[in-house]
């Protein structure tokens, strides 16, 4: 399954930059691409495993639940 970079923008919108076929090389040109960011930028890079381009969108987009806090 390859690995796929996105800039994603606040609003969720996703701009696809481009996929891997290593985990390694996938997490480089991300952290490259998040050391080039300014501050007034408003947008983050992400990484994601998927089996395709549609389900990294999906994976991406999805709310997600609040995590735990912890045990009470």
């Amino acid at each position: 399954m390859p690995y796929f970079v996105y800039k994603i923008y606040p609003n969720r919108t996703l701009d696809f930059i481009e996929s891997h076929d290593g985990y390694q090389d996938a997490k480089k040109k991300t952290y490259e691409l998040r050391d080039g960011l300014q501050e007034d930028d408003n947008f983050t890079y992400r990484l994601v495993h998927a089996t395709h381009e549609r389900e990294a969108v999906r994976l991406l987009t999805a709310k997600r639940e609040a995590r735990p806090l912890g045990e009470e």
